[in-house]
């Protein structure tokens, strides 16, 4: 699914670490699942978490209900998405929740409805396949609408956590980031393996992989660089 800050394009690259000593049956959590461009391309026990509640419908729309979303710009408008948008602050649906990412620019939440200077691509129809694409990938997910603190993760899992970057656009009513690392200085305690997708972390958090990339959120912003880490703490001694 289109979503800001999504790691698909570095997927490639971030899960031949993090999968390189997994063991028959061990769980993959993700407690900031997001898209799920990354949890959709690991196969066996998943489990995808998003305090979000509209991630997470969107998720499951994308994973149960295909035949709900529209297959082209002549099946949804933009006229469509704006009336969407006003309902949304109303009442909220799967299929709202969907649209809601789908069809904005960078895969913000009704961030505007997405557009070529040419007015020729019809984001509508590329969603539809994309979402036909991913929805056999997130089969047997166990998505979980909850905190990344209250989130009840099986014992000796792999855990990946891909949260709001400190010093960038962050939750609505804001991200603790040292109350993180400590959650995951606590889960590696526990026996977990625990990864982090960061620009920065604290001393004991150990990078194995960073790499420039270019991105974007707005169309005001113009092009960004940042150097994309991965952190890791390992697993309990």
């Amino acid at each position: 699914m289109k979503y800001m800050g999504s790691k698909n394009r570095i997927a490639k690259y971030l899960l031949p670490i993090m999968l390189a000593n997994r063991k028959e049956g061990q769980w993959w959590v993700e407690p900031f699942v997001g898209g799920a461009n990354m949890i959709d391309k690991v196969s066996g026990n998943r489990i995808g978490c998003d305090i979000n509640t509209n991630v997470i419908f969107a998720l499951e729309e994308i994973r149960d209900n295909l035949k709900g979303i529209p297959k082209n710009k002549k099946d949804f408008t933009e006229k469509d998405y704006v009336n969407l948008r006003t309902q949304s602050k109303l009442y909220m649906s799967h299929g709202i929740a969907f649209c809601g990412f789908a069809y904005s620019y960078g895969g913000k939440w009704f961030g505007g409805w997405r557009r070529d200077k040419e007015k020729k691509r019809d984001y509508v129809a590329e969603a539809y396949r994309n979402a036909v694409k991913q929805s056999p990938k997130l089969k047997g997910v166990v998505l979980v609408n909850e905190s990344y603190q209250n989130l009840i993760i099986p014992s000796n899992s792999i855990i990946y956590c891909d949260p709001p970057y400190e010093g960038t656009t962050s939750y609505k009513n804001g991200f603790d980031h040292k109350i993180f690392c400590q959650w995951c200085r606590d889960k590696k305690a526990e026996g977990h393996t625990v990864f982090v997708s960061e620009y920065n972390a604290p001393p004991d958090f150990k990078c194995v992989w960073e790499k420039e990339i270019v991105s974007s959120l707005t169309k005001n912003t113009g092009a960004k660089k940042g150097t994309e880490k991965l952190f890791t703490l390992g697993g309990a001694k």
